[in-house]
């Protein structure tokens, strides 16, 4: 009998096995090989795509003048002042800009990585560099280049060199900054109650911009700019500055200075990487408490009507009340949504005023004050609450993009187009119409003209309306996928410029059907105070419901196309 070979078992792979030989450019050849993916079949990504490269690459073409203009020049006065200021600028506008507006790529969501057996260092390495492969930080990278050019312009090759190896640690900083918050802030937001703080903090914030803004440009007016040079050179020492004058201080003889600050942006650059590590881990194993769960209402509310928020309790408990309580508790709960109604409840208070009062006027003896201009009119009036109204609206665009493939539930039950779309109006109108109404209140008061508040409010309530009906359209027309990520800020390749042309489209659309307010403020006079409220209410109300009507109609032939689109890609 033959007696059968046996081998011995191979050793079980262990996490360093494992893990052996991965590196950030299998994270990068990973990314290329989605974005591919996405885009097969995909033609209208493609073409917005690459009017995106189109779009950043004349960005960096402006950016790398700008920053190149003292060397052109042959200028050495301002070259540190452009290096640090610009610089700081760059690094604060990669900090706050994907809070407010745009958010970051994660065409890799960091939770697909959770059961993998990978170090958190290669996992953050990996996603840097992966990070680095983007439109946008290849156009900072060739806008940057221009302060290459002037350091070795002004200081030779040796300077030359110095930025280049300056410019590449500060983008590494600018993107690692804007990951570090965006993935701090989305953890943050999964918790009940720092959600609530942290909105307002972010809305005081971006709300402090307007002011800093108006100071900023009276500054720079009459400014005296040999003062700002010693500020320059304390920003230089800053992380904001420092990876941008390293080269500049080599070229004016400074050399000593420039290991210094290299060192500074390799400390900061280590400091977010540790920062985005710790959140990035909690984001991915859901450490993040949601609070303590709400106390039952009771069996005399039964189930059904747990299902309804208080402030929804006056829907009746029919499918309409019942999609009426979802979107509501949706908009309250889910973190994607609460950062678009924190922009709206920013952007749409201090723009108004920005606008209307003119901004600063700068007195004899240099301080800065403001005033109301005497040119105020109902016409600028009502232009400003159509801009208003227009981002309030614009919101919705992709509306069905926020459900992904949730929206299943909705086609499987068969609930008619024109039914969800007045749903959603309503339950999004129960955040936005409180708001609308603070501004067009408030806008009255600071301006000294009480008898405006009806122009105010009938402009915003028919902008708003027919912003309603257009968004309706774009979003079952022109819905895209959103990432299955817990980060509130994140967008696929692609889908950021997508998102823009969008938003473009809704506000183009909805600023020219709301035009007749405008118009009708021009030319009525003084009887318009009267009629504006009543007929902006109207207008608005019936521009709903007949979107509502024929987008519905859209909607109900496109359902399965829909779920299609949204539903995102693995």
């Amino acid at each position: 009998m033959a007696v059968p070979v046996t081998t011995p078992a191979a050793a079980p792979a262990t996490p360093a096995t494992a893990n052996r030989g991965v590196s950030p450019r299998h994270f990068v050849r990973l990314k290329l090989r989605v974005m591919v993916n996405n885009f097969r079949g995909q033609g209208w990504r493609i073409a917005l795509y690459v009017v995106g490269v189109v779009v950043g690459l004349w960005f960096a073409g402006t950016g790398f003048f700008l920053f190149a203009a003292p060397g052109l020049a042959g200028e050495d006065r301002y070259a540190l002042m452009v290096a640090a200021f610009g610089g700081g600028l760059l690094l604060l506008g990669w900090l706050l800009l994907p809070l407010v507006f745009f958010g970051v790529d994660e065409t890799l969501d960091p939770a697909r990585f959770a059961l993998l057996p990978l170090p958190r260092r290669t996992l953050v390495t990996g996603l840097l560099a992966a990070a680095l492969v983007s439109v946008p930080a290849v156009a900072v990278l060739l806008a940057l280049a221009g302060l290459v050019f002037t350091a070795g312009a002004l200081g030779g090759w040796s300077a030359a060199v110095v930025e280049a190896i300056g410019v590449v640690a500060g983008l590494l900083l600018c993107v690692a900054a804007a990951r570090a918050v965006t993935s701090a802030f989305a953890a943050m937001l999964r918790s009940r109650r720092v959600r609530d703080l942290a909105a307002v903090l972010l809305a005081v914030a971006a709300a402090l911009l307007g002011p800093l803004q108006i100071f900023g440009l009276a500054a720079l007016r009459d400014a005296d700019w040999d003062r700002l040079d010693p500020v320059a050179e304390v920003v230089g020492w800053t992380p904001f500055g420092a990876p941008w004058t390293a080269g500049i201080d080599v070229a004016e003889g400074r050399v000593w200075a420039a290991p210094v600050k290299l060192l500074i942006t390799a400390l900061a650059l280590l400091a977010l990487l540790a920062w985005w590590s710790r959140s990035l881990e909690s984001a991915m194993v859901g450490a993040a408490s949601a609070g303590p769960a709400p106390a039952r209402r009771g069996p005399a509310g039964g189930a059904v009507a747990q299902l309804f928020p208080r402030w929804v309790g006056w829907a009746r408990r029919d499918r309409f009340g019942a999609l009426v309580a979802r979107e509501a508790r949706y908009w309250w709960r889910d973190a994607r949504r609460r950062a678009n109604l924190i922009t709206v409840a920013v952007v749409g208070l201090f723009v108004p005023v920005m606008v209307n009062l003119g901004g600063a006027n700068l007195a004899a003896d240099g301080t800065a004050g403001f005033t109301v201009p005497d040119t105020s009119s109902p016409v600028l009036v009502s232009l400003s609450m159509l801009f208003v109204g227009v981002l309030a609206s614009v919101t919705l665009a992709n509306q069905f993009g926020f459900d992904g493939s949730a929206y299943a539930a909705h086609l499987v039950a068969g609930v008619p187009g024109q039914q969800e779309l007045r749903a959603r109006m309503a339950a999004f109108s129960l955040y936005v119409l409180p708001m609308l109404a603070v501004v067009s209140v408030a806008l009255a008061v600071i301006l000294g003209r009480p008898g405006w508040i009806g122009v105010t409010a009938g402009s915003l309530l028919a902008t708003y309306g027919v912003g309603l009906a257009v968004n309706s359209f774009v979003s079952v027309l022109g819905a895209y996928a959103l990432p299955e990520t817990s980060n509130p800020f994140a967008l696929n390749s692609g889908a950021g410029v997508a998102k823009s042309f969008l938003t473009l489209l809704a506000m183009v659309g909805t600023a020219v059907a709301a035009v007749p307010m405008v118009v009708a403020a021009a030319l009525l006079g003084d009887v318009w105070h009267w009629l504006a409220l009543p007929v902006g209410a109207a207008y608005g109300v019936g521009a709903a419901l007949l979107g509502a009507y024929l987008a519905g109609d859209v909607l109900d032939r496109r359902q399965p196309e829909l779920l299609a689109t949204v539903t995102p890609r693995r």
